[in-house]
């Protein structure tokens, strides 16, 4: 099986690393994600509602709509801000990556551990820079929220193709396919890994200060 690889790549100012990271991240679980499974019998089941609501984002020009499961929420607010701080203790300027890879399991005979076969990985580079004022911040504020919005549209089109997918499983199999932990959702299985690379190039930061200088000579 061919894992599937799609790269998003933002350029932010630090205190924007957060929600531009849990806008993607939970856009990318929201479309991978179902209601829960309920079984009456081998091979037959019914599947529970997920309820969604929107995120107004504080530091960006920007909403996005999540899964409202508080537990998933929990989840992805956790690994994102070890990686917002991980950023932040690399110096002012830095550059990371967060990955989100999707993955069944295949069960091996004992004394064997299970195997973890990824399907899907979404990885996010980001860009870290510092910007001299005020303004510039509102600048930054308003264009992030553009191209976060373009990542979005792009993220949806990815998932609205017709590639791989994991089969519905049997009662005995879902825990092969889908993380059935949380209470009201039941995302495929996933985890969140990132990594800090080293200082952040000059090509990245000049031209985000070279878009907002064209932005104030408007």
């Amino acid at each position: 099986m061919n894992c599937r690889s799609e790269v998003l790549e933002v350029t932010v100012e630090s205190r924007q690393v957060e929600e531009a990271m849990l806008g993607l991240l939970h856009t990318i679980l929201m479309h991978r994600s179902t209601g829960k499974f309920h079984y009456k019998k081998e091979g037959t089941y019914s599947i529970g509602t997920v309820g969604t609501l929107d995120f107004d984002c504080d530091f960006i020009d920007f909403t996005f709509v999540r899964v409202s499961s508080e537990e998933l929420d929990r989840v992805i607010r956790k690994a994102v801000s070890e990686f917002k701080d991980a950023l932040s203790n690399s110096g002012s300027d830095g550059m990371g990556q967060i990955s989100l890879e999707f993955y069944q399991k295949k069960k091996s005979r004992w004394p064997f551990s299970d195997e973890c076969i990824p399907w899907e990985v979404w990885s996010i580079k980001v860009n870290v820079v510092n910007l001299a004022n005020e303004q510039e911040r509102q600048i930054c504020r308003e264009k992030v929220g553009e191209k976060l919005g373009e990542k979005v549209i792009n993220v949806v089109e990815v998932i609205n193709r017709h590639e791989y997918l994991p089969k519905m499983p049997t009662q005995s199999e879902v825990d092969n396919v889908f993380d059935t932990s949380l209470k009201d959702v039941q995302p495929y299985l996933y985890k969140i890994t990132f990594q800090i690379t080293d200082t952040l190039g000059t090509s990245v930061s000049t031209t985000m200060r070279r878009l907002i200088k064209d932005t104030l000579a408007l």
